[in-house]
């Protein structure tokens, strides 16, 4: 797959169903003992990534890197043919960038075919995990709400094989218990609702550990949108770009995070 880089981010230019596929052939066809890890890098986890070297080591190491989220489109669009251009020409291509954006979303895809987000990604391999009986782990979120989400993946998608579930926490006084409910219901896929980056550290510190498992990922808060713990924002919404608009009316207490996407990240990438 073709390789492009976002503030020093590597991610993998593809669909979803392209990497689909590409999981779907590792899950089948497993050549090596050592397990794989998919992260989906959004605006906020990239500006993380730049303060903290051990969470954009693992990043740029990943088995699979998949844009989630419409600053990352943009941004690669962005910076597609500024090389040599001064800081004026930077700031209106910025501006008119941004604002087709909210009229032409599709203009954000000049470098990535589509936002692939993580939440999508995992329901799509939940619904192919069937064909082929692999067994999936469900670990993080609140207490209740994994167990929560795989009665609703399971009524979605029947016959899908969920072996395990548990809330459990990044702490390392957690580490051995989630370790040995893994190993003991040896699921070949996991995945991770710890929130980045701890849950990407969390995954490539125990992954080698975890003999059974093929492929794991880190998926944020996908658990609570797949049980109803929180509202997804409408597919209009998230096709124009403006999840982060729901979600800042749902938790105001997010005003931060959103600043950092939709504020900090553009004028991090207009001045790198």
């Amino acid at each position: 797959m073709k390789k492009v880089k976002v503030l020093d981010i590597q991610f993998d230019v593809c669909t979803l169903t392209e990497a689909l596929n590409r999981i779907l052939d590792l899950l089948q066809n497993r050549r090596d003992e050592s397990g794989k890890q998919i992260v989906t890098p959004n605006p906020e986890m990239l500006l993380e990534a730049q303060k903290n070297p051990e969470f954009k080591n693992i990043l740029n190491k990943s088995w699979m890197s998949i844009p989630d989220g419409i600053g990352i489109l943009w941004a690669s669009s962005f910076q597609h043919g500024l090389r040599g251009r001064g800081k004026a020409a930077r700031l209106i291509k910025a501006f008119f960038s941004l604002l087709a954006l909210i009229f032409y979303p599709k203009s954000a895809r000049k470098i990535f075919p589509q936002r692939v987000s993580g939440v999508d990604l995992m329901e799509a391999i939940c619904s192919e995990s069937r064909e082929n009986n692999f067994g999936i782990f469900l670990l993080g979120a609140a207490p209740a709400v994994a167990e929560k989400t795989k009665h609703i993946l399971e009524k979605k998608f029947p016959g899908i094989k969920i072996t395990g579930t548990f809330a459990g926490s990044p702490s390392p006084a957690d580490e051995t218990h989630i370790k040995n409910l893994i190993q003991t219901s040896k699921p070949d896929i996991l995945f991770v609702a710890f929130g980045a980056p701890a849950q990407e550290i969390w995954i490539h510190k125990h992954l080698p550990e975890l003999k059974s498992v093929k492929i794991a990922m880190g998926v944020g808060g996908a658990f609570d949108f797949l049980a109803g713990v929180k509202r997804r924002a409408p597919s209009f919404m998230r096709i124009l770009g403006l999840e982060w608009l729901f979600r800042l009316i749902q938790e105001p207490s997010r005003i931060k995070r959103i600043w950092n996407a939709v504020i900090k990240f553009p004028s991090r990438i207009i001045n790198q």
